[in-house]
């Protein structure tokens, strides 16, 4: 698999959540809590396979979107953080809602720029091969990649 569309997959499946989250009633804490587990898991694999696999080959691949890549890796850090947060809070918290807020319009943000800026640079600079094996790599790496949102390097950058 082509490892820009993996990456893709991943933001549709993150963004199912996030439409399952907003649609969540306010008093449905346990079906709130398991939506926000499941985007703890999947954008914690997700930052993790980015910045140890897919950044370092975009940014020798395509050394002008190195200012796309050390951006991407600072809304990383404040998301890993906020993931982290949300692990342990009670949904019931008043600022729990608020927070899985702010982490959605951040990662809808982030998605976005990476999408619509630079994908396009770098699947031209890198070709099908490359990506193919990159996608390959990273799929791979996903079984390993750690569960724990302060384990992605972002977070202690």
């Amino acid at each position: 698999m082509d490892g820009i569309v993996l990456l893709r997959d991943d933001h549709k499946t993150v963004e199912k959540l996030f439409k399952r989250f907003e649609k969540a009633d306010d008093d449905a804490y346990e079906e709130q809590r398991a939506i926000v587990d499941e985007v703890i898991g999947e954008l914690t694999v997700h930052a993790w396979i980015e910045e140890k696999i897919f950044y370092p080959a975009a940014r020798e691949a395509a050394p002008d979107t190195s200012d796309h890549v050390l951006e991407s890796v600072e809304e990383h850090h404040a998301v890993v953080w906020m993931l982290s947060e949300l692990k342990d809070m009670d949904p019931k918290d008043e600022r729990f809602k608020a927070k899985m807020t702010v982490l959605m319009e951040n990662v809808r943000h982030h998605v976005e720029e990476e999408e619509q800026d630079w994908f396009p640079e770098v699947r031209k600079a890198m070709g099908r091969n490359l990506l193919t094996e990159l996608g390959e790599q990273m799929h791979k790496a996903k079984a390993d990649a750690p569960r724990d949102p302060l384990a992605v390097p972002s977070a202690k950058e």
